[in-house]
């Protein structure tokens, strides 16, 4: 087998955008490959990680401005447009990930998990609105009634439950956890150690 990166990822997550942009390029310089891991980081929360709710119910505001300070010297660093959604943050993404699942047999996944990171980190929509869902279709070129269908689905239902439980079960508590020969790695400032892990690989 040759070099391969697991990313486990939501959508919901603008760190997770970060990364999943940087990966890609990552995963090409080492001639690694990805295997994408959509899975539902607020089950993770709920299960092993619920200090981010009272995170948020208690913020530090020096902190908070901080942290948006960072996130916008990262995406700048990126080439990336990352705001806030003023709207509605957190966002309900599960169907922007069963959609993922089901992509991912159509050969789109990453068309797709492209699609949902700009309209919500970028352009400020709601993933979690059907017309959304279907906008992000057609952007990487799916049809947006059989993805609508799609996320009813038993199968990929399960598929995500899957994905968030393997997660958990392996140490993970948050989004993007990516694992390179059994070693797990957490966040987009972590992709240098990444490189080096595929690197002694």
């Amino acid at each position: 087998m040759g070099k391969q990166i697991e990313f486990f990822y939501d959508v919901s997550s603008p760190w997770t955008y970060l990364a999943f942009v940087n990966v890609q390029a990552l995963a090409k310089e080492e001639g690694a490959e990805i295997v994408w891991r959509p899975f539902l980081v607020g089950g993770v929360f709920n299960t092993v990680n619920p200090t981010m709710y009272r995170m948020r119910e208690n913020p530090v505001p020096a902190r908070d401005a901080w942290v948006k300070q960072d996130l916008q010297a990262w995406a700048k660093l990126a080439g990336l447009k990352i705001t806030f959604p003023p709207k509605v943050f957190p966002v309900n993404s599960v169907k922007a990930l069963r959609g993922l699942l089901w992509a991912k047999g159509e050969g789109k996944e990453v068309e797709l998990a492209t699609a949902f990171f700009e309209l919500y980190w970028s352009e400020d929509c709601d993933i979690s609105h059907d017309e959304v869902v279907a906008e992000a279709a057609r952007r990487a070129s799916l049809d947006p009634v059989a993805l609508a269908k799609a996320v009813t689905e038993p199968r990929v239902k399960e598929q995500l439950k899957a994905n968030t439980d393997e997660v958990i079960a392996r140490g993970g508590f948050g989004s993007p956890t990516m694992f390179v020969n059994g070693g797990m790695f957490f966040g987009n400032d972590r992709l240098p150690l990444v490189r080096e892990a595929l690197r002694r690989s």
